[in-house]
């Protein structure tokens, strides 16, 4: 069961090496990630600009669009699963 209502939860775990890994994600994948994530935008959208490097950062685009759909698919399903254990509390609702 996860407690949501002072922290939300993490989209990482911590491998037994004590790596940050993305939920869906091999540590490489992470890892490639998190490289194309912090990809200076600015160079990447001048070399598109002046045609240097376009194909390029179209495929760090890509790669990088995939890679978190991968990762945003299995954090999806394990928050879906993680609330279905979760018992339902409706104490909003009045049952008289």
């Amino acid at each position: 069961m996860i407690d949501q209502r002072h922290n939300a939860p993490r989209r990482y775990f911590v491998d037994a090496q004590g790596h940050r890994v993305l939920v869906g994600l091999s540590l490489e994948e992470t890892a490639e990630f998190e490289a194309l994530d912090l990809a200076p935008t600015e160079t990447v959208q001048i070399a598109a600009e002046t045609g240097l490097g376009k194909a390029s950062g179209a495929v760090d685009d890509a790669r990088w669009l995939e890679l978190y759909s991968k990762h945003e698919a299995a954090w999806r399903a394990w928050i879906a699963r993680s609330q279905a254990e979760r018992p339902q509390d409706l104490g909003f609702v009045n049952y008289a």
